[in-house]
C-alpha cells in the first residue's frame, strides 16, 4: 500500500506541477523552502549530538497553539534537542522569530527520499503532530526508526470525515503507526476511531488555542490608538469574496458613526495587493500598514494590515470584531485571539472548520452569526448598543476562559510516551562511568 501511495503521491504531484510553477512564478508562494521539502537539511539544521524531538505544526495558528508545549518540552527534555517543521512560509517565519532559525525547517514531502536525510540528522525519538496531518511515509518511517508518534489537538472537519471514512480500511495501517491521538472534543475522538484507529489510542483532551495567552500591546496598537477617532471595528483574516461585503457594511456603519476605522486584514499576503486595489477603486479613504506614516484617522476610513504577526494584538482595540473566511464557504477561522480580549465577536455562516469552538460561543451567547446581508447591521446594532456589546465581550472572554487547561492535560498524556529524563545525580553518575 506505501508503494502505491508513493506512486499516485508522485502522479499527483507531476499533474499539477504547472499549476505550483505558475503560483511560484506570479506570487513567489511555494518557492521558499524548495530544497528543504524535497530532502535537502539545510545547514542551520546540524546536528548537536541529541536525539530530538520533532514537532510539526503546519502554520500560523498550529504554531501558536503548540507553543507553549515546544516551550515544556525544551525544559522538561533538557537531553533532547526539539525541532519544529512548518509547512507555509507565515509558519516558518513565525516559529523562527519564536524558537530560533537553527530549529526551524520546511516540512518535506511525504517522499521516502525526502525525508530519510532528516531521519538520519535528527534521529527523532518522539514525533508530535499537530491537528490532524496524516502523512502515510512520515509516519511509517517514524515507527521503523523507533520513535513515538502523538498527533496532539487532533480534528476531523466535517468536510473531511465523509472522505476519510471511506477510505478507513486503507487508513488504518497508516493510523496505527500513531502511538496517541489526542483530540480537541469528544466528537473529534470518535471521528477518529470511525477512520480506523484504535480505541484504546484515542483521548479527548481539549483545545490547545484555548490556551494561547493575550499577546502585549504593541507599538503599533499604541499608535492605532492615539490615531483613531472613532469606533473601530477589526476585520481579521478575510477571503476573496469577503472584502466588499465588508466594505459594504462599513458603508452602513458609517452613516450612524462616521469615524469608524476598519483595521482590515487579509488572510494570505498574497492577497495584499489586490485588496489595496480594491480599496483604491471603493473611493474610501484607507493606508497601508506598510506605508502609514502615523497620522491620525480624523474621518475613519480602512486601515489595511498588509504585514504579518500584527493582527492579534490588534484585537484588542475593536470595539467589534469580526472573523474571516465565514461569509464564504471557507470554514471559518479562530475567533479565540479576539475572545481573550474581551472583544464583541461576529461570524458568517460558515464556521465548521471551528466547529465546536463557535458551538462552545453559541451556547453561551457569546458570538452573533450574520449572513452577508446582515453584518451592516449587526455591527451597528451593536456599536448604538454599548450594554449588549460589553456583555457580548465579556461572555466571549469568560467562555475563552472556562476552556482553557487542554495543555496540561495534553503534556501529561504525551509524557507518558517519552522515556523518563535522568535526574541530576543520575547524570553525574554516567558522565563519571
Amino acid at each position: 500500500m506505501t508503494f502505491l501511495y508513493s506512486a499516485v503521491l508522485a502522479v499527483a504531484l507531476l499533474l499539477t506541477l504547472p499549476y505550483w510553477v505558475l503560483q511560484m512564478l506570479r506570487s513567489g508562494k511555494y518557492r521558499a523552502g524548495l530544497a528543504e521539502r524535497f530532502g535537502r537539511v539545510p545547514a542551520r539544521l546540524r546536528s548537536d549530538g541529541r536525539r530530538a524531538i520533532w514537532v510539526h505544526a503546519v502554520s500560523v495558528g498550529e504554531v501558536l497553539a503548540v507553543s507553549r508545549i515546544i516551550q515544556e518540552l525544551r525544559t522538561r527534555f533538557p537531553g533532547h534537542r526539539v525541532v519544529i517543521s512548518t509547512t507555509t512560509a507565515t509558519g516558518q517565519k513565525l516559529a523562527r522569530k519564536r524558537f530560533g532559525e537553527d530549529n526551524v525547517f520546511f516540512f518535506p514531502l511525504d517522499f521516502t527520499f525526502a525525508l530519510r536525510p532528516y531521519f538520519d540528522l535528527l534521529q527523532p525519538e518522539f514525533i508530535v503532530v499537530a491537528e490532524t496531518e496524516l502523512w502515510p511515509n512520515f509516519f511509517r518511517l517514524a515507527r521503523e526508526r523507533g520513535a513515538k508518534v502523538a498527533v496532539i489537538n487532533a480534528r476531523i472537519s466535517d468536510r473531511s470525515f465523509p472522505r476519510y471514512r471511506m477510505g478507513s480500511r486503507l487508513l488504518a495501517p497508516v493510523l496505527d503507526n500513531v502511538d496517541l491521538f489526542l483530540a480537541q472534543s469528544h466528537e473529534d475522538a470518535g471521528r477518529i476511531v470511525a477512520i480506523g484507529a484504535s480505541p484504546d489510542r484515542v483521548e479527548a483532551v481539549g483545545n490547545l488555542k484555548f490556551d494561547i495567552p493575550a499577546g502585549s500591546t504593541s507599538a503599533l496598537v499604541q499608535q492605532l490608538r492615539h490615531a483613531a477617532t472613532g469606533p473601530v471595528i477589526v476585520c481579521g483574516s478575510t477571503v476573496a469574496g469577503e472584502e466588499p461585503i465588508v466594505l459594504d457594511a462599513l458603508r452602513a456603519v458609517q452613516r450612524r458613526f462616521p469615524g469608524t476605522l476598519l483595521i482590515l486584514a487579509p488572510r494570505h499576503p498574497e492577497r495584499f495587493d489586490a485588496v489595496a486595489g480594491l480599496l483604491a477603486s471603493s473611493g474610501m479613504s484607507f493606508w497601508r500598514r506598510s506605508q502609514w506614516d502615523g497620522g491620525p484617522f480624523h474621518q475613519g476610513g480602512v486601515f489595511l494590515l498588509d504585514t504579518i504577526g500584527e493582527l492579534a494584538d490588534l484585537y484588542q482595540l475593536a470595539n467589534v470584531a469580526f472573523i474571516g473566511g465565514s461569509l464564504v464557504p471557507r470554514g471559518g477561522h479562530n475567533i479565540l485571539e479576539a475572545a481573550r480580549f474581551g472583544v464583541p465577536i461576529v461570524v458568517g455562516p460558515y464556521t465548521e472548520n471551528f466547529r465546536d469552538i463557535v458551538n462552545s460561543f453559541i451556547l453561551a451567547h457569546a458570538i452573533r452569526i450574520a449572513n452577508a446581508t446582515q453584518l451592516g447591521s449587526t455591527i451597528d446594532g451593536l456599536l448604538a448598543d454599548p450594554g449588549a456589546c460589553r456583555s457580548l465581550g465579556d461572555r466571549a472572554r469568560e467562555t475563552w476562559q472556562v476552556n482553557a487547561g487542554a495543555t496540561a492535560r495534553t503534556l501529561a498524556r504525551i509524557e507518558t510516551l517519552m522515556p523518563r529524563p535522568l535526574s541530576s545525580a543520575a547524570l553525574s553518575q554516567k558522565e563519571n562511568a
